[in-house]
């Protein structure tokens, strides 16, 4: 619980952060979550001392609604998201369908499809509840997040093994952040 209360503290406390969950609130899409980099740095960020915790390089916006799959549709709320705040690289995904793309099973949610990305910290999103207060998903809980493990979800341990190697490598995330935990071993 102690780990939650940081986290909404975190986010709460940054404009811009908040700035962009409003905008995605405004869009009023089902079961919509900004995760990944945007919550994952943040918290490196403060964990790692950094005075200011700069928006990751794309905004990764998901959802999930399976009565409206086509990828026109992200790509229209992209171009929304766009003409709102244009300095941002904006990144929709109908979670509905990224399956198909990720080889998994159909998922049940954007929560679901979260236990499918490649490491446990960094499927954590966010988003503004009622009364702007800030909901949580994190199908992993927060504890590697806080911790500084980066660790992969079950199928990047096993068949999806190379793809999280290759990740890591290509974030390069100690140059950034060197008190992380990155699990290499396999």
């Amino acid at each position: 619980m102690e780990r939650l209360a940081a986290l909404r503290a975190l986010i709460a406390s940054d404009r811009r952060r908040m700035d962009v969950l409003r905008a995605v609130r405004d869009l009023g899409l089902p079961d919509c979550w900004v995760a990944a980099g945007f919550v994952r740095n943040c918290v490196w960020d403060h964990v790692h001392g950094h005075a200011a915790s700069p928006l990751s390089e794309d905004i990764d916006v998901v959802w999930f609604d399976a009565a409206q799959c086509e990828a026109e549709c992200d790509a229209a709320l992209e171009r929304a998201l766009r003409c709102r705040d244009g300095s941002l690289d904006w990144s929709v995904k109908n979670q509905a369908r990224m399956h198909v793309r990720n080889g998994d099973a159909p998922y049940a949610s954007a929560t679901d499809a979260m236990r499918h990305w490649p490491e446990t910290a960094t499927a954590v999103g966010v988003r503004l509840g009622q009364g702007d207060t800030i909901d949580v998903a994190a199908p992993f809980g927060l504890d590697d997040l806080f911790g500084l493990a980066v660790r992969p979800t079950r199928r990047f341990a096993l068949e999806k093994r190379a793809v999280y190697l290759a990740r890591i490598r290509a974030k390069d995330w100690l140059g950034r952040w060197p008190q992380l935990r990155i699990d290499m071993s396999g």
